[in-house]
């Protein structure tokens, strides 16, 4: 199976603004630089909860920990957030209606339930589509990282 395609600096512009004109924008670029800018895998992110990234107070974490059922290995693991992830995640903690409550997902569909990975991965497949990057895929993001 090839690998995917290592997104360079220029592709990722491009794919910014793709993300940018499109709709739901806000949680798109989120998930785009949890790939991007943290390695997570497509299905990482879809599992991830609001309680996952943000503190009791709605501050970001340092860290996100991955439950074993989060992951491909069935191992948990330490992400750790840089400062251009934490801008990121900052920036999209005021799409997300509220912070507190039951767990519920980061990323939400269009009728406010979880993305499954397969639909994330579809998403992806799209917004890189519509940017002319030819070769890349879900698992794109990770590889650049």
């Amino acid at each position: 199976m090839k690998q995917a395609k290592v997104i360079n600096e220029t592709e990722m512009k491009r794919l910014l603004a793709v993300i940018e004109a499109g709709k739901h924008s806000a949680r798109n670029r989120c998930a785009v630089m949890l790939s991007y800018l943290a390695g997570m895998r497509v299905g990482e992110i879809a599992a991830l909860t609001i309680g996952d990234v943000f503190d009791g107070d709605g501050n970001v974490r340092d860290q996100i920990h991955l439950k074993a059922s989060y992951t491909k290995g069935g191992h948990s693991r330490t992400v750790f957030v840089g400062k251009k992830l934490h801008k990121e995640l900052t920036l999209y903690k005021c799409a997300l209606p509220e912070l507190s409550g039951a767990p519920k997902p980061l990323i939400l569909t269009q009728k406010r339930s979880a993305f499954s990975a397969n639909t994330l991965c579809q998403l992806f497949g799209e917004l890189y589509r519509k940017a002319g990057i030819d070769g890349a895929s879900s698992h794109s993001g990770r590889r650049s990282f």
